[in-house]
């Protein structure tokens, strides 16, 4: 029997995603992180992680690193860096796998500008290609007012927590839709829509 036809009018659903900064957010936040001996895992991160994946969301950390740009950090310690969070996420929580991580290594003080830096979304909609996401259907949770003006340009539910700048940074005016403690507590919320 031949597959039906899909009807042209009709577009498939996507994935959903939980777009997430890293500093602030999973790890505690310090000025450029450049070492993973000064790496701490928040308490609960790795738990909410895994709630969320559980539930069928893509866990996708969508990183502002301009350690890079600035000469703090190079490219591989970067990438050794993740590979630790990886590792120490696993380790306090074997469901808290991220799906992916996407960092802008850039500054415009001291590089170049892009459109991967938040606010702006090229890393988001990269993340949307590779894994067929809703972003209508999908959050951000981001401690910073640039998470908060990606999330809105994007499309996706901005989300805030306090664990790190806690959008005191002032950069842009935009305001989220909710605000949490942590990234524990939104996940919670989260799971509930």
């Amino acid at each position: 029997m031949p597959p039906k036809k899909r009807s042209p009018g009709l577009r498939t659903r996507g994935n959903k995603a939980v777009f997430m900064d890293r500093d602030g957010v999973i790890v505690k936040e310090v000025n450029y992180l450049s070492r993973v001996e000064d790496m701490t895992v928040i308490p609960g991160a790795a738990d909410a992680i895994a709630k969320l994946r559980e539930a069928g969301f893509k866990a996708i950390v969508i990183s502002n690193q301009s350690a890079v740009a600035r000469g703090l950090l190079s490219l591989s310690g970067l990438s050794e860096i993740t590979r630790v969070l990886r590792a120490e996420l696993l380790k306090k929580n074997p469901a808290a796998r991220l799906d992916a991580v996407y960092y802008c290594p850039h500054h415009p003080d001291f590089d170049r500008s892009c459109a991967c830096r938040k606010p702006g979304i090229g890393l988001i909609l990269k993340a949307k290609k590779k894994f067929n996401i809703d972003l209508k259907s999908s959050y951000f949770v981001g401690d910073s007012s640039a998470d908060i003006l990606a999330a809105r340009r994007a499309g996706c539910v901005p989300l805030l927590v306090k664990t790190g700048k806690a959008g005191k940074d002032g950069i842009y005016r935009e305001k989220p839709q909710k605000t949490f403690k942590s990234l524990s507590e939104a996940a919670t919320w989260i799971l509930r829509q």
